[in-house]
């Protein structure tokens, strides 16, 4: 009876899980870099392609292109408007160049070659107001995001055509206003220019936007928080994101399974009300994943998801431990150790000068595994073990870099490592022990808690099911 039960359940998630994603999504992703008449930006097309990579993996339904002229843009336009027309959420991404002239803001295909105010209002531009009026206008949900901050780049020529009259060209964006049920939002702030970033990579907005807007039960403006900070951090507060919203609600792109069970029947808008606390592995794993963080609009994101979770109390202590500075417990643990820790960050320049070699480099990873920061000892830096030096030093409370300095390397040999593991020793780690154990002709034992024989039948029996109805759904 009790495997019918929860049967019953995990249906019931599922179908949870079908009724979330059920509310229709379109989005229009555009990314133009080879333009004909004016300097080319490298990398809109690959920001257009990861972000329509990324909204597809949640719902929406993408008209998505790369490089479009004026005629090609309106064609993609006028689709985007036909099926957006009564959606619960309708999404405009475009990266590429954008001009402001006389407080309105125009983008740019990649034919423009624009020598006046008048080519502009004429139609050489994409007027942004009428557009996202016209395509989006009775869309539930409007989500803005305009990667098109960069420089001006036929200002000059439009100002020595203008000399009759007063006209106002921006280097970057004016500022918009969102109506009713919308969220607007720039890579930079309002007359401001943003960075392309590296040639081949995502610009830092961009790279953002994909690494919050869509993590599982984030809601979409306190996901637009942590992007600003990550835009911040990134470009050294060369660049901080701005917007405008009007939301009438709480608007999830991933929805929780607990936010989705705990709204059993979630608005075919994707607006619902905040999350109940929940005490599954998703919350779990959510909160392993910011518990060691530095950053408030981090661990804020978890207690909006979960405002009465179970690690609730932990979370504001960890604010409250932020915003004082670091812990009693983390300036226990590094008594002795030179205050500069602290303030300093460490760079590749101040980790060379400690001179680790590969023995070295692999005792920081001993080090930094045993600490619980678990990471390969390889003896080799990569991007694994630099992630995990940022999760050791956010924890500590020193500048997150992910490159260690003289003060930070002594700190941590200065820690207390757990020993490892022994043949005699059988409570620590035993997954990993026995996923790493030689071979044996003798019969493992059966694990102690399964007494009954008929339970693994019914575990079984119950994945089977819920396996195939996941498969199928997400197969669809």
């Amino acid at each position: 009876m009790r495997y019918l039960t929860l049967l019953a359940s995990l249906m019931c998630i599922a179908l949870s899980v079908s009724a979330a994603k059920a509310d229709r999504r379109v989005a229009f992703v555009v990314g133009n870099g080879s333009y004909k008449n004016v300097a080319q930006l490298p990398n809109p097309p690959i920001d257009a392609k990861a972000m329509a990579s990324t909204l597809r993996n949640v719902g929406f339904e993408v008209i998505e292109g790369s490089n479009l002229s004026r005629d090609q843009m309106t064609e993609k336009l006028l689709d985007f408007g036909r099926k957006a027309q009564g959606s619960d959420i309708a999404l405009f991404y475009y990266a590429g160049h954008g001009i402001a002239v006389s407080g309105t803001n125009y983008l740019l295909p990649v034919d423009a070659d624009i020598k006046s105010e008048m080519d502009v209002k004429l139609g050489a531009a994409i007027n942004i107001d009428l557009t996202l009026e016209q395509t989006m206008g009775d869309a539930k949900v409007k989500l803005v995001f305009l990667d098109a901050c960069r420089d001006n780049p036929f200002a000059a020529k439009i100002k020595s055509n203008s000399a009759t009259r007063s006209v106002n060209v921006q280097s970057g964006l004016a500022e918009m206003k969102s109506g009713e049920g919308t969220l607007i939002a720039f890579a930079t702030g309002p007359g401001q220019t943003a960075l392309d970033g590296q040639e081949g990579n995502n610009s830092p907005f961009t790279r953002a936007l994909i690494d919050n807007i869509t993590k599982p039960g984030v809601e979409i403006q306190q996901a637009m928080t942590s992007v600003r900070a990550q835009v911040n951090e990134e470009t050294r507060k060369g660049q901080l994101p701005w917007g405008h919203t009007n939301l009438t609600g709480s608007v999830y792109l991933n929805q929780a399974p607990t936010t989705q069970v705990a709204n059993a029947a979630p608005t075919a808008t994707g607006i619902v009300p905040a999350a109940t606390g929940g005490s599954d592995g998703v919350e779990l794993e959510y909160w392993r994943s910011v518990k060691e963080s530095n950053k408030p609009e981090e661990l804020n994101a978890y207690l909006s998801a979960y405002p009465n979770g179970q690690f609730k109390a932990l979370a504001l202590a960890r604010l409250a431990a932020i915003k004082s500075g670091p812990s009693t417990a983390t300036r226990t643990l590094n008594a002795g150790v030179d205050p500069a820790t602290f303030t300093d960050e460490a760079t590749q320049l101040t980790e060379d000068q400690i001179g680790l070699d590969k023995t070295g480099r692999r005792d920081v990873q001993r080090r930094l595994s045993g600490l619980g920061f678990d990471t390969k000892q390889t003896g080799v830096f990569s991007d694994e073990t630099r992630g995990v030096i940022k999760r050791w030093q956010a924890a500590r409370g020193y500048p997150s870099s992910g490159y260690l300095n003289k003060n930070q390397h002594k700190a941590l040999l200065s820690e207390v490592v757990a020993a490892p593991a022994t043949a005699s020793d059988t409570s620590q780690k035993p997954a990993r022990r026995a996923a790493t154990a030689p071979q044996s002709s003798a019969p493992a034992p059966a694990p102690q808690h399964r007494s009954n024989p008929g339970d693994a039948a019914g575990a079984a029996f119950v994945g089977g099911v819920v396996g195939g109805m996941m498969g199928g759904m997400f197969r669809r």
